[in-house]
């Protein structure tokens, strides 16, 4: 467990739940990769965003997409290489696919129908739970780069690029449909990538969008994704967006600049991948 230890060092102590649902994370990637299951799929989303590129927000699930379609594809063949690694650092792992018949009122009006849900459970002195999520049918566009870990040992992740990861975060933004929940990470996100001055892959915007049928018109513009972008934040309840992503910072003081206004010139600063 000195390594355990070793990972949660770099956090303060009263961020330590987590930073141990973070190092379960990063356990998780490096059984993966020994396992080889990076030779066909690819890390993104929040928690590949707060990994490899320092955003300042926790993130709760681990989110992957295949590098080409398979309907089929199970993650059961890699359980055997999560267990042993968790076994190594003295944790007990329990996988189970989730059943996504049962809609819950607040994930499935967004989730394609070709992710493959898995619930990890980890258990030593206390016990947490992981989500996977598996996109089976990605959309295309994309690139990917290798990333550097180097805790609990040095191994490389295979990622989406930045500006793809920008992009399937403005699909969130733009077209998730919560039914009773305003998701302010993803607006939090939006605000890193901006003041990081993150190049944002259109085309990759419009492949996603297409694939989820929020978008059947020509070619989508930076024009016509502000168009959307400026009607989405004034339906925002920017109130209910900075409740939501509260838990997940170090400090509540950097929410109180957020208003429409604000989300509004952020948007006007957004800049763009080169063709």
């Amino acid at each position: 467990m000195k390594i355990i230890e070793q990972m949660l060092a770099r956090y303060p102590r009263e961020e330590r739940d987590h930073a141990m649902r973070e190092v379960m994370q990063e356990i998780a990637l490096a059984a993966l990769q020994r396992s080889g299951f990076f030779a066909k799929a690819a890390f993104y989303g929040g928690t590949c965003l707060r990994i490899f590129h320092g955003l300042p927000r926790f993130s709760e699930d681990l989110d992957f997409s295949l590098l080409a379609p398979e309907p089929d594809f199970s993650l059961a063949p890699y359980f055997k290489a999560l267990e042993q690694e968790f076994s190594a650092f003295g944790f007990d792992v329990e996988i189970s696919r989730r059943d996504k018949k049962i809609e819950s009122a607040v994930v499935s009006a967004f989730l394609k129908k070709n992710t493959s849900i898995y619930d990890v459970r980890i258990t030593g002195q206390r016990t947490l739970k992981i989500k996977f999520e598996v996109d089976t049918d990605p959309p295309g566009g994309f690139a990917t780069e290798e990333k550097l870990l180097v805790q609990p040992y040095s191994f490389y992740v295979k990622c989406y690029a930045l500006p793809d990861l920008y992009a399937g975060k403005m699909h969130a933004l733009l077209f998730r449909r919560w039914k009773n929940r305003v998701k302010g990470r993803d607006w939090f996100d939006f605000e890193w990538y901006v003041r990081q001055h993150a190049r944002l892959n259109l085309k990759h915007l419009e492949e996603r969008a297409r694939q989820s049928g929020d978008w059947r018109d020509g070619e989508m513009t930076s024009a016509a994704l502000k168009t959307l972008l400026a009607d989405r934040i004034r339906a925002l309840d920017v109130g209910l967006a900075k409740r939501d992503v509260r838990p997940f910072i170090q400090s509540a003081g950097t929410l109180d600049i957020w208003s429409a206004d604000y989300f509004l010139d952020l948007a006007d600063q957004m800049l763009f991948q080169s063709a």
